[in-house]
């Protein structure tokens, strides 16, 4: 019999657990985001800690329970990134061999001369730039010219930031598609970003009507193969936008925050369905990792977990709840990038083995195999299922 009726996972995006061996490769020293926020006097999260959170292997922080209730691993990225593109599409079961293209130089003057030519506008900043930064930097000009402000950053991304007031929000939009259908093959960054602001100077907000627009994944995920099946995929975040809006069967935004996230989630749990929820929690990377704001992490994820022992406390028999992460970005690392880290997988539901130390894998993709034979569907990954070693 069928263990698992409803898997539900939970990504804390940039919650990573310590860097790998390869971290030098890509720009990052000693970075452990779990580290970091532990630190403050902001960190409560006893419910993760009763999973099993501080007894990973190799985590060095925290104090380990005596009798976790999960299981519990530490994943390492085999593929060749730390974007959030490139992690959620290994935890799916896509191996990225090549790396996405970056530009710390800004996009080439023929790119941006065929971006100018579609758009009908110019083009102003082409730069990395963070992206409150820019709107700071680059509104007034924007307004005054009627030009876009396209920039990037140190992931494999292409943002383009406007006025509500000047480019309508469904405009942007439209520009986004635009660039997503230039921006292929040599220069097919992962993301297209809309990136949308309202108010005067110097106190311009970003609004939440960002919109992601990503390359279509290149192999197959554990929700093609769960859609074969007819079975449900529900997105919770920016999930759809991830995965191009392959093989997502529905899909519930999230308007505010975190909170606004786990809420959704909380409600969908009391639907009654077969297959797969995927939820991405964006705030820790977003609001706090990339700008270096260690008590507000720490802040985020104590908010986080009291949702969590809700979220808990209403899973039924036949449900299976996996957390991780989908990179690292450490705010108390230099600069604003994200950061080359192991991520964590705690496991909990009634038919999950209490305690059960999983050692360390080398491929988020532990993930997607894992989903697939939980419902008998068929996929080609590197990732191995945990499925037999994690049933009660």
């Amino acid at each position: 019999m069928q263990a698992f009726k409803r898997a539900f996972i939970i990504v804390l995006d940039s919650f990573g657990i310590g860097a790998e061996p390869d971290a030098k490769e890509f720009g990052d020293g000693d970075c452990n985001t779990l580290r970091s926020i532990v630190a403050s006097k902001e960190y409560d999260t006893p419910n993760m800690k009763k999973l099993g959170l501080f007894n990973i292997d190799g985590v060095g922080c925290g104090t380990p329970e005596a009798q976790p209730i999960g299981a519990f691993a530490r994943l390492r990225e085999l593929s060749r990134g730390k974007d959030t593109t490139t992690g959620h599409w290994e935890i799916a079961g896509i191996i990225s061999e090549r790396p996405m293209p970056t530009y710390p130089d800004g996009f080439p003057p023929e790119v941006i001369a065929e971006l100018e030519k579609a758009f009908g506008r110019k083009i102003i900043c082409n730069k990395p730039y963070s992206g409150t930064k820019v709107i700071h930097d680059y509104g007034r000009e924007q307004k005054e010219t009627g030009a876009l402000i396209v920039y990037t950053s140190a992931d494999s991304v292409l943002q383009i930031a406007a006025h509500e007031d000047d480019v309508p929000v469904e405009q942007l939009y439209e520009y986004c598609r635009m660039a997503r259908k230039i921006m292929q093959g040599e220069h097919g960054v992962g993301r297209i970003i809309a990136r949308p602001y309202v108010g005067e100077y110097p106190n311009y907000t970003r609004t939440p009507r960002r919109h992601d627009f990503s390359l279509d994944p290149t192999g197959d995920t554990m929700m093609d193969a769960l859609a074969r099946k007819g079975l449900a995929t529900i997105g919770v975040g920016k999930i759809s936008d991830i995965f191009a809006g392959r093989s997502v069967s529905r899909t519930l935004g999230i308007n505010k925050d975190n909170v606004d996230g786990m809420e959704k989630t909380l409600k969908l749990m009391d639907e009654d369905f077969t297959g797969l929820a995927f939820v991405n929690l964006v705030d820790f990377d977003m609001q706090y990792g990339h700008r270096r704001d260690i008590d507000g992490y720490a802040k985020a994820a104590t908010v986080f977990d009291r949702q969590l022992g809700e979220f808990m406390a209403k899973m039924k028999d036949d449900d299976l709840l996996m957390i991780t992460a989908d990179h690292g970005c450490d705010p108390g690392a230099p600069g604003t990038d994200h950061t080359r880290e192991y991520v964590p997988l705690l496991m909990y539901g009634k038919h999950v083995k209490a305690g059960l130390n999983l050692g360390t894998y080398p491929t988020f993709a532990m993930i997607g195999a894992t989903i697939s034979d939980i419902f008998g569907a068929d996929l080609y990954t590197k990732g191995e299922s945990l499925l037999p070693r994690i049933i009660e």
